[in-house]
């Protein structure tokens, strides 16, 4: 930072060497003003005059400007503070060319020119012209409209020169609107470069607000290390709360008729995709729960392109992938189904959807999980193909096939510890593990339950699955309809019954169920149960935590009609604010 002192950057223009004043210098037409009305620029032939517009015109602009740009309150003011004089009174030399402007005015933002008010006619450099037009425009309008990724390494200089730290904020600012696909990796560079930390940490959140466009980006996430790409990445995972969502689909086995049946062991088999029909398009909302009030909102609605019915979802990276489904015809017209191989994703921190490399294999009622970076599209309506989706190259690939006379329909699946794990059958029931990295199938047991299986889902090393109880007086159990938790250990490959509950009302309808920390939601349309997890740490004999369900039940969202897949999302906090006031998001 340059003193109060000359230095070999700047010379005051006509100090004689013994002292003497200078001559004044000869009359020269007057120039127009080329900047504003407040600043002259001129060739380094031409002296300073006054501008040729008059002093009004400064002096309004000074007024516009001044109440634009009104410096700090501990800063100190160097000049008139009612108004400065009505002509620029100091003339800048950069480059051979001349910029005319208010002492005052520059003072007020920049030490440097603070501690040259004195002078009248100043030689700068270490700066180039349009970088100094670009800091002069600035400290007039409080604005940097013209920085680029191009010049920004100029006006980050010229504001260091100039001592203008308020212009370094304004410049990364600036650069910060224009974050693109195209330019975030060099502008992250310059940043680094640069020391500006703020903008650095902005080129970070645009990759990690915008992750799958970067996987999938050679020359930004393959120049990235191997430390910043796990930084977007948590980045993104830690970029707001976590929510419990709900998915409102279409039964994949309703008739045309009225009635449905759900998925179940006693009925595995599924319908034709000729036999049913499309849910109404005003369904396919999904829900945010508001623990706060206890309330759900509408978060957003599924494209018009998806297939709610007998789709599957799933969330990798905090993105909400939707795969598959059944394609009916137009509304009122003959049902003529066929199965999609489209796939969609939804990310929250933008709130946008978009479309990526459909299935190689059109589905309906498959199991679309993640793992490991990957996305694995399970079986489908008698189909024992799987394939596994790769985010970073677009691309789907086959694996492995389940094992021939596994299921038809796969009933429930989940991944732990690595591995997927897939249940289903109708005469007898099988629970099937698959290891990625031997690209293999194999036999798991499965315990003596025989009730309906409403779901499953991995807690650490166990598997929990919820068996539910139609109440019907020839099933074990009694006549009440209740759910029954067995846990399956993983590592020690055994089950064990670890919890169980028996309502005082109704029997319990079929749930689909999400883990949100240590409690496990089981949601459909009459409520949500919630079983609670490691409350007291009790550990029971197999190693698993003891679970118990709390009497409370949630509450439902209001008028679904279709079948409610939860999930969990971390969602930024406008979105998660958004959804604490009265009303849904708007469609």
């Amino acid at each position: 930072m340059e003193g109060s002192g000359a230095t070999p950057e700047e010379e005051e223009s006509g100090a004689a060497a013994n002292g003497a004043p200078p001559p004044p210098p000869p009359p020269t037409p007057a120039a127009p003003c080329g900047f504003s009305s407040s600043l002259c620029f001129s060739a380094a032939a031409a002296e300073p005059q006054p501008p040729a517009a008059g002093g009004r015109v400064v002096q309004s602009q000074w007024e516009i400007n001044n109440a634009a740009c009104q410096p700090e309150e501990d800063e100190e003011v160097v000049g008139p503070r009612d108004r400065p004089p009505e002509e620029p009174d100091l003339v800048i030399e950069v480059s051979g060319r001349r910029i005319r402007a208010h002492k005052s005015v520059l003072a007020a933002k920049s030490d440097y020119f603070r501690a040259r008010a004195s002078r009248d006619v100043l030689r700068v450099k270490g700066v180039s012209y349009g970088a100094l037009r670009l800091l002069i425009d600035y400290v007039y309008t409080a604005r940097m409209g013209e920085v680029r990724h191009d010049n920004l390494a100029e006006v980050v200089s010229g504001a260091r020169v100039l001592q203008m730290p308020c212009a370094l904020h304004c410049a990364a600012e600036a650069m910060r609107a224009q974050l693109c696909l195209g330019n975030c990796y060099q502008l992250l560079c310059l940043a680094k470069k640069q020391r500006l930390a703020e903008l650095r940490e902005a080129a970070y959140r645009f990759m990690s607000d915008h992750y799958l466009e970067v996987l999938r980006e050679p020359s930004v996430y393959g120049r990235l290390s191997g430390a910043e790409r796990d930084l977007i990445l948590q980045q993104r995972m830690d970029a707001g709360r976590p929510c419990l969502l709900v998915a409102e689909v279409s039964d994949a086995f309703e008739r045309p008729g009225g009635g449905s049946r759900p998925q179940s062991r006693e009925s595995s088999r599924p319908q034709s995709p000729s036999s049913v029909v499309s849910l109404e398009e005003s369904g396919s909302l999904i829900h945010c729960y508001q623990e706060a009030s206890g309330e759900w909102r509408v978060l957003t609605r599924l494209p018009e392109e998806a297939n709610a019915k007998g789709c599957a979802m799933c969330v990798l990276h905090n993105y909400l992938f939707l795969a598959g489904g059944i394609v009916t015809g137009p509304v009122g017209s003959e049902p003529r189904a066929r199965l999609s191989d489209k796939v969609f994703c939804y990310n929250p921190l933008t709130d946008t959807w978009s479309q990526v490399r459909p299935l190689a294999q059109p589905r309906s009622q498959l199991k679309l999980l993640a793992l490991d970076g990957y996305l694995y599209a399970v079986g489908g309506e008698c189909l024992f193909t799987v394939e596994r989706y790769d985010p970073r190259a677009d691309r789907w690939s086959p694996v492995a096939p389940l094992p021939k006379g596994a299921f038809a329909v796969a009933h429930e699946a989940t991944t732990c510890n690595g591995e997927i794990y897939v249940s289903g059958g109708s005469l007898f029931y099988r629970l099937l593990k698959y290891d990625p990295k031997r690209d293999e199938w194999q036999e798991c047991p499965y315990n003596s339950s025989r009730r309906r299986s409403a779901d499953m889902v991995a807690f650490k090393s166990f598997i929990y699955r919820f068996d539910v109880s139609s109440g019907r007086g020839g099933e074990q159990g009694g006549t009440s309809g209740g759910v029954e938790v067995f846990r399956y250990n993983t590592v020690a490959k055994c089950w064990s019954q670890c919890a169980s509950l028996r309502p005082s009302g109704g029997p319990i309808q079929p749930f689909r169920c999400a883990p949100l920390g240590n409690t496990i939601y089981c949601v459909n349309r009459t409520g949500t149960l919630r079983f609670s997890l490691a409350q007291d740490g009790e550990v029971e004999a197999d190693g698993g935590l003891k679970g118990t369900f709390d009497k409370e039940l949630l509450k439902a969202p209001l008028d679904v009609k279709g079948v409610l897949l939860p999930f969990v999302l971390t969602l930024p906090e406008r979105l998660d604010k958004t959804g604490d006031q009265e009303g849904s998001l708007p469609l």
